[in-house]
């Protein structure tokens, strides 16, 4: 018997990809505020849990260590990463404002912070996003579903029109590398070819 789990898998992927293209303007407002943002000194951070923290890693990774070729750093940092500073922030005041914490602790004014979340109903990336805008920082929400709460909450949403949770965190980070490779060429510091 033939285990067809990864053909179904495939082809749920397949189907996706090909509504992705409505995203193309969301997709270009998203790499324009990093670039703004990049560009006037700021930096972006991240935030999410379990997945979309490991996304928030992933790709603050790509940017300030290399996605395509060899350039200098992006300044950008995974809200996810300091485990004493979660747990510190967790266990002192709650989970709800892990990352909203941080927020107001490294951000400042002209930064940038994506928030993942594939539900898009996450409290403590809710919190992040309201500290955010509070402190003048531009925020992209890189969701899933019908957008959830954070939708109408952040300056730019990226809605991944699905209802499963795997195939939307594999659109993000197809989206999140298409941020990383048109960013570092935006910025000039790698070349088209």
């Amino acid at each position: 018997m033939n285990d067809s789990t990864f053909l179904s898998n495939l082809n749920e992927h397949m189907a996706l990809c090909q509504q992705l293209g409505t995203l193309d303007t969301s997709v270009s407002q998203a790499i324009q505020a990093c670039v703004q943002s990049l560009q006037k000194g700021g930096k972006l951070m991240l935030c999410g849990n379990g997945g979309s923290a490991a996304d928030s890693q992933h790709l603050a990774a790509e940017f300030t260590g290399r996605f395509s070729k060899d350039r200098p750093p992006i300044a950008a940092v995974a809200l996810s990463t300091d485990t004493s500073a979660l747990t510190c922030i967790g266990n002192d005041y709650s989970f709800n404002d892990i990352f909203a914490r941080q927020v107001q602790a490294l951000g400042k004014a002209g930064d940038c912070l994506i928030a993942i979340s594939t539900s898009g109903n996450s409290a403590n990336v809710l919190a992040a996003v309201a500290a955010a805008k509070s402190l003048g920082i531009s925020t992209i929400g890189l969701l899933g579903r019908d957008g959830g709460k954070l939708k109408s909450q952040c300056d730019i949403s990226i809605v991944v029109p699905s209802q499963v949770t795997a195939r939307i965190q594999e659109a993000h980070i197809l989206i999140g590398h298409s941020l990383c490779g048109a960013v570092e060429l935006k910025l000039g510091l790698v070349s088209a070819d």
